[in-house]
């Protein structure tokens, strides 16, 4: 009873908060439980140690998966365990291998390996069926989870979701200047998702990555999928979201395009909408239990 008011509470705040939506949330629910997970590490033979933060809660769970380069301490991550924990449904995020608080070299990281990393958290940490919220890289390794592990996942929340990406935008490049990045075994991407401004790939990454990409035909996900999307998205373009909706087998699909949403949906609009997506579908498959 207590987690349908709190629901009932979100959805509330969520249609009629207006701009200070994230805002008066936090002051109206989370008054009293701040709380903040703490830092945990998981070893594994061979392999770095990956860290990560739970809560541990009642099902459907749900699994942050971030953004290529980023890590696990992001406004969407935060506001989702508060988001969580306010409902008592288990919530996990870490970083990838090579990100944030986790062992390992980045720039030797591959699509492969944050696959391996994410399957194994899976197996290791998110008990009973889960919610695999993606963004950008994560919403590609999101989809690669639940073709792997369709027996725990339960739903997927795609954010700016980069499938294929890095491969297709490499071959939409001239010909010369392909030429000239596999002369030079890297290339540099401009963006302004991080404060260098760019990001640079080996080509052994790309090759590598091509082992992964799925927009070519049919991806056998049967669960539930939203794909939330900016129109301004400069880093990925939104029509891959609707390439993915067009490739998934599952009937329950729908595309949610932000007018003005940007690359990495954390305006407090953003985040309201993210949320109330998750909300919706965690009543959804409560109720189908």
């Amino acid at each position: 009873m207590a987690a349908a008011v709190l629901r009932h509470c979100w959805r509330g705040l969520l249609q009629n908060s207006g701009n200070g939506a994230v805002g008066t949330i936090r002051s109206k629910i989370f008054e009293g439980v701040r709380q903040k997970s703490t830092v945990q590490y998981i070893s594994r033979p061979d392999h770095p140690k990956l860290a990560y933060r739970r809560v541990k809660g009642k099902s459907p769970g749900v699994v942050f998966l971030p953004v290529y380069g980023s890590n696990m301490s992001g406004q969407k991550a935060e506001a989702l365990e508060e988001f969580c924990r306010s409902l008592g449904n288990a919530y996990l995020r870490f970083d990838y291998s090579g990100h944030g608080a986790s062992e390992g070299v980045f720039s030797e990281g591959y699509i492969g390996t944050w696959k391996k990393d994410v399957l194994f958290m899976l197996d290791e940490l998110a008990e009973g069926p889960q919610i695999l919220v993606g963004s950008s890289m994560g919403g590609w390794l999101m989809l690669l989870a639940a073709i792997a592990r369709p027996e725990k996942t339960k739903a997927l929340v795609g954010i700016s979701t980069a499938a294929d990406h890095f491969v297709t935008a490499f071959n939409t490049l001239p010909i010369e200047v392909r030429k000239e990045c596999e002369d030079k075994g890297v290339w540099t991407i401009p963006t302004k998702s991080n404060e260098e401004g760019m990001y640079t790939v080996s080509m052994d990454f790309l090759r590598e990555a091509e082992n992964h990409c799925i927009l070519q035909s049919p991806i056998p996900i049967t669960c539930p999928v939203r794909l939330i999307h900016g129109l301004k998205d400069e880093d990925v373009p939104w029509h891959i979201s609707m390439q993915v909706a067009e490739r998934v087998l599952s009937p329950d699909v729908d595309i949610i395009l932000r007018r003005h949403g940007q690359h990495r949906m954390a305006e407090k609009d953003d985040i309201k909408l993210i949320v109330y997506t998750i909300d919706d579908l965690i009543d959804k498959l409560t109720t189908m239990v």
